[in-house]
């Protein structure tokens, strides 16, 4: 998924990318073979190693789509106008609706993420910590301005909100009674109502 003003994804990339997808979701990461990915896209394993240098760079990239927009998002939040409330409670709507919208990516990379290469496994985590610490840092606003209370750790709070968001895909169905912003709404209250300082 490209960023907003990034050029259009290369059609050969798109497609290999799409294909990977579609393959490690029906058949799980460790039991497709690159010929298999190459044949489903329709090009050579040439053309594949002329933008991925090997199968573990494409599970990093089809993870890395959904963490570049999310942390896009997320920055653009961080710094809108309005309450530390509004702009968490955003955020954080906004973290389960791209994760939904991005279902197959996010399920298949927490699948399989320990099948990865150690450097790449050592990135991906890197990747991830940054977006969970620029989430905190609005946490941790909340709490020294006093709207949010102050005796649990912003760390652990984040741990806590990112480990439902991450376990979405094994029951979230689009078909099913709820729509991601609506999920995403009760998340987000469910975090905010957790933050209110006690009477």
């Amino acid at each position: 998924m490209a960023r907003s003003g990034a050029t259009v994804e290369e059609p050969v990339r798109h497609r290999l990318l799409a294909e990977a997808t579609r393959l490690f979701a029906d058949r799980g990461f460790e039991s497709t073979s690159v010929q298999e990915i190459v044949t489903a896209a329709g090009v050579t394993k040439g053309a594949m190693y002329h933008y991925f240098a090997s199968k573990d760079d494409l599970l990093h990239e089809i993870y890395g789509r959904v963490l570049r927009l999310q942390m896009d998002r997320l920055m653009a939040f961080a710094q809108a106008e309005g309450s530390i409330a509004e702009r968490l409670h955003d955020a954080a709507m906004d973290v389960v609706v791209t994760t939904v919208d991005n279902l197959d990516d996010s399920k298949i990379f927490f699948r399989s993420m320990h099948q990865l290469a150690p450097d790449t496994r050592k990135t991906v985590r890197a990747e991830r910590r940054r977006y969970h610490e620029c989430f905190r840092d609005l946490v941790t606003e909340g709490q020294r301005t006093g709207v949010f209370r102050a005796d649990i750790p912003a760390e652990m709070v984040v741990d806590f909100f990112f480990g439902s968001v991450h376990h979405l895909g094994t029951w979230y169905h689009p078909d099913g009674p709820l729509t991601g912003p609506e999920v995403g709404r009760h998340f987000a209250d469910l975090l905010l109502a957790s933050l209110r300082p006690e009477s």
